[in-house]
This record gives structure tokens, C-alpha cells and sequence, in this order.
């Protein structure tokens, strides 16, 4: 039998607990943001349609991007027991420098059709956060403007090689000049993908207004009104460009860049070059012999080739191959802080992470971008925790099993 009694009014009060109250609506979606999946569903809320599928996307069947995520979950960690894991130390140093944090902020292009705050907001998180901070070429921000809100971080520059040599160079030594430390070449871009969202949207830079776009915008009034209340989008390299997307990077993109080329570039930057865009370890290490000083595997987050190679996949055979002065990064399929921790106990040396940073940048502009990060460092605490690691530099390739999906067919 249950003893039952009437409840006191007392026991109500000690049950019930109500949150304080914010009128900053902003603040209170990003609190009730957990993992990226729920920043990215917080983005497509409050972003148009255009750009929200351009930052989503990837080019045609986007059988890359999906293959990428799906090796991340196709892996299995095995955890050490009885470890004193009170603490764990996140820190490590990449292309001769500190990060606080396994990861860095990628480079992407058009940002402040995201949000416009832009590469402001996210130079100023990545610097808050002790982590480095990319800037592309297609960036909606100055290097200068980039130095100015990171004035004390870590700033990098990715370049696209232009067929205009000089164009190149001028923003190559801007980059230089404002303290920019690390060169980002990426050399997977002879052409642009075919990214079909991006066609059958229609995104044109700037955005531009039709009766889709307008039905789409009627429930994003706060994304069109910074959009249209602050300056117009710009570019790191040049001003005034009116046209779709697809003809800006086909404008951009040189198809005649060559391992001459390569060489050429690395001599003309002051500080570290690390090679993007690696998908084959015959190429990983003809530019490593090219005395760069890291290759970032990355198949442009699927929005180049699609069925591309996974660069996790390619990453132990790398590492194994390369000698060990050469640093390993990995790009692509990145969405939690246990993909990141499997990464680095796979061999890279350090992770970049795109568009989980733009779906926090796009959910809540600078404190998207410092909400994403944070849900990325709580999960390789955590994740270092339960598997008994205490630094970044104990995670090995015990930690992992890549477990096996997609086998080449033998005949």
C-alpha cells in the first residue's frame, strides 16, 4: 500500500523553478542551443533562403559533404578508465604558434550575406576564444578591417591565385602587413562546382529582390533590415561586383595554377604556408617535397567535386607518409567537438571548422559565432574526459577505430 497525503502549498514552491525572464530574444534562442544541429535550425529560421542554402549546400548531388559527415559517425572510441581527468588541457600549437583550442575558424567567402556582421563578428569570437581566425579571399572584410577586430589573435589569409597576378599579391601583402601569420593556398579550384542551390536560388551578389525572395524575406524582417541599414557587402580583394555567384568564382578562379605557381607563392610569403585542398597522398607528398610547411586535406566541403575523397579517410595514410615536420589539418564534415577529438587522435595536427561557425554566426551574429564555439570546446572537453585524455597531445590513434562503410569493389 502507498501512504498518500494532501500536498503542502511549501512542497509546490520547492519544485517549481522559472527562469528569469529576457526581452533579448536573441539571447534566449542561443541559450536553448546545445549542438550545431540546433544553431543550424535556429539559421534557417531567421536567414532567407539564398543565402542559408549557400552556406548549406554543396555541389550537385552533395554526396561529398553527406559522405564526410556520415565518416565521422562511422568511427568508434575506446576510452581509458580510471583516469584523473579534474582537468584537461585543450591547448596546441599550430603553424608555430598557440591555440587555446584543436580548431580554428575556416576561411569563407561572401560572409556577411550571412549575418552582417561578417568576419568582424567571427575574427572577434575567434580572437575572444584564443583561436585563429581565416579570412578569404572571397571574405566580405578587409585584412585590415579583419587585423582591427582581432587586434590581438591569430589572423590567417586563404588566397584564391588569380589569373591578375597582381590583384593576388596586393591583397596577398595586405594580409602580410596587417600581422595576417599563416597563408592558406587552396589549389582545388580550377573551375567552381556546381553548386545547384546556389543556381536554382539564383543568389546574386548583392541580393537581390524578386517575388520569391520577397515571400521568402517576409518572416526574416531582422536579417533584411541589418542588410539594408548597413554599408553594402564588399570584398577583401576588390569593390562593386554586381553579378550572380557563379560568375564571381569563375572571375576568380585560375585554371592554369600549376607546382611552379606553388613555389612561387611560398616565396613570397613571410610566414607559414600550408597547402588546402589535398585529397591524395600523391599530392600530399609532392607538396610537402615543395617545402611548404602543412597540407590541409579538405574537398572544399564538398562544394567542388562531388564524390570527392574523405579527407578523414585520407587522413592516417597522410600522416603516416609525411615526415613529421610537415603539420596535417583536416577540413570537411566537422560538426561537434567529437569529431574534432577524433581528428586529432587520427594524426592531424589541427581542424578547421566552416560552416558550424556560420550556422552560429547566422543564428545570432557575434554571439552566434561565440555560442558555436563554446558548444565545440565543451564537446572536446568532454569528449578528451571520457576518454581518459588529459592534453592534446595524448590523444593517439588507439583512441579511434574508423569503422568501414564504403569499400572499394574488387573485381
Amino acid at each position: 500500500m502507498t501512504d498518500r497525503r494532501l500536498p503542502r502549498p511549501s512542497a509546490f514552491a520547492d519544485l517549481l523553478r522559472f527562469r528569469t525572464p529576457t526581452l533579448n530574444v536573441t539571447a534566449a534562442r542561443l541559450a536553448r542551443a546545445h549542438t550545431i544541429a540546433d544553431l543550424r535550425r535556429i539559421a534557417k529560421r531567421v536567414t532567407p533562403k539564398g543565402p542559408f542554402d549557400y552556406t548549406d549546400g554543396a555541389a550537385e548531388e552533395e554526396l561529398s559533404l553527406a559522405r564526410a559527415r556520415q565518416a565521422f559517425r562511422d568511427i568508434e572510441f575506446h576510452p581509458a578508465i580510471l583516469r584523473d581527468v579534474s582537468a584537461v588541457d585543450t591547448t596546441c600549437t599550430v603553424a608555430g604558434g598557440p591555440s587555446a583550442l584543436p580548431f580554428g575558424i575556416a576561411p569563407t567567402g561572401f560572409t556577411r550575406m550571412m549575418h552582417s556582421a561578417g568576419e568582424k563578428a567571427g575574427a572577434a569570437a575567434a580572437g575572444a576564444a584564443g583561436i585563429p581566425f581565416s579570412l578569404s579571399t572571397v571574405g566580405t572584410a578587409t585584412p585590415e578591417e579583419v587585423a582591427a577586430a582581432n587586434p590581438s589573435g591569430r589572423n590567417w589569409f586563404q588566397l584564391y591565385m588569380w589569373a591578375d597576378r597582381d590583384r593576388s599579391m596586393d591583397v596577398m601583402g595586405r594580409a602580410a602587413a596587417s600581422g595576417f601569420d599563416t597563408l592558406l593556398l587552396t589549389v582545388d579550384v580550377p573551375i567552381g562546382g556546381a553548386r545547384l542551390r546556389d543556381r536554382y536560388n539564383g543568389l546574386t551578389i548583392p541580393p537581390t529582390l524578386t517575388g520569391r525572395t520577397v515571400l521568402n524575406a517576409i518572416p526574416k524582417v531582422r536579417w533584411w533590415f541589418d542588410f539594408l541599414t548597413t554599408e553594402p557587402i564588399g570584398f577583401s580583394t576588390f569593390k562593386g561586383f554586381d553579378g550572380t555567384v557563379a560568375e564571381l568564382l569563375d572571375l576568380m578562379f585560375d585554371p592554369t595554377v600549376d607546382f611552379d605557381d606553388l613555389v612561387w607563392i611560398r616565396d613570397q610569403w613571410p610566414g607559414k604556408v600550408i597547402v588546402k585542398g589535398i585529397q591524395t597522398l600523391a599530392d600530399a607528398r609532392r607538396v610537402a617535397d615543395l617545402g611548404v610547411d602543412g597540407v590541409l586535406l579538405s574537398n572544399h566541403g564538398g562544394r567542388q567535386l562531388d564524390r570527392a575523397p574523405i579527407p578523414f579517410h585520407l587522413l592516417p595514410a597522410v600522416r603516416r607518409e609525411l615526415p613529421a615536420d610537415i603539420e596535417v589539418w583536416i577540413d570537411t564534415g566537422i560538426m561537434s567537438g567529437a569529431d574534432i577529438v577524433a581528428a586529432i587522435a587520427m594524426g592531424a595536427r589541427f581542424t578547421l571548422v566552416g560552416r558550424a561557425y556560420l550556422y552560429g554566426l547566422m543564428a545570432g551574429g557575434r554571439a552566434g559565432a561565440d555560442r558555436a564555439i563554446a558548444i565545440l570546446a565543451d564537446e572536446v572537453r568532454r569528449t578528451m574526459k571520457l576518454l581518459g585524455v588529459r592534453a592534446v597531445e595524448e590523444l593517439e590513434p588507439g583512441h579511434v577505430t574508423q569503422l568501414q562503410r564504403l569499400v572499394p569493389r574488387t573485381v
